[in-house]
């Protein structure tokens, strides 16, 4: 399933969501213009790597020179390919216009950041001892996904299904097909713990975390979103948060 479009209009234009688009292509275009020897350090420099939270001293004195904090912010803007840069990317362009719509482009800033700093915490609590640096904005559009979800259930996502190559369009509602998605990250996550000590592939726990940390998170920025509408508008009707 590959989501296209919502139904939901947007009053503004997404400023915010359009740079952070921008800004992290340009930044994936800078890693490849770096030779591969470079651009692998570059992930274990700004990467997250868990281990160097908990215990900087045991890693390489090169590796511990971003201190703790800062990859928490820096890994959020790198990614490993194309696939992964343009999947995270789409995504947030589908969700993100209409969170920063609610609340403002400057609070959509923080709200992201937040989110995804969030799922960058989660992650290393869940792996601890883990030495392989992980990147990509995945964290923080899961905390976009999971501020949709609870402000727009009744959305529909129009979603292209290949049936045997023949492509079907079909609306899904906003808390089904995120819900969805959501729960297969769960059932990742859990599969994770049955199998440990297997690093790389997809971080699970830091989607849910950001999931969950955009739900709780998107309370506090409407709360201080002033001359905004706390109405939601989908399917012709007004519908109360």
């Amino acid at each position: 399933m590959f989501p296209l479009k919502d139904n939901i209009p947007s009053r503004y234009p997404p400023f915010m969501t359009v740079l952070l688009i921008v800004f992290t292509t340009f930044i994936f275009l800078l890693q490849k213009s770096l030779p591969p020897d470079q651009m692998k350090k570059v992930f274990y420099l700004f990467g997250l790597i868990p281990l160097r939270v908990f215990s900087p001293e045991s890693l390489p004195e090169t590796l511990a020179r971003t201190g703790r904090i800062f990859p928490f912010v820096t890994s959020i803007f790198l990614h490993g390919n194309w696939t992964h840069l343009i999947g995270n990317m789409w995504a947030l362009w589908l969700f993100g216009d209409n969170i920063e719509d609610r609340i403002g482009s400057f609070r959509f800033l923080l709200f992201y950041l937040s989110s995804g700093v969030v799922a960058g915490l989660i992650h290393v609590l869940s792996n601890p001892a883990g030495v392989v640096p992980a990147i990509g904005a995945s964290g923080a559009i899961a905390g976009v996904m999971g501020a949709y979800v609870l402000l727009y259930p009744g959305a529909r996502v129009i979603t292209l299904i290949l049936v045997f190559f023949i492509p079907y369009f079909i609306r899904i509602p906003a808390f089904i097909y995120l819900g969805g998605w959501f729960l297969t990250q769960l059932w990742g996550g859990a599969i994770s713990f049955l199998n440990p000590g297997q690093e790389g592939g997809i971080a699970w726990w830091a989607h849910v975390g950001g999931f969950l940390a955009g739900i709780f998170l998107i309370r506090f920025f409407l709360l201080t979103a002033r001359n905004r509408c706390y109405r939601c508008w989908y399917d012709d009707e007004y519908h109360p948060w």
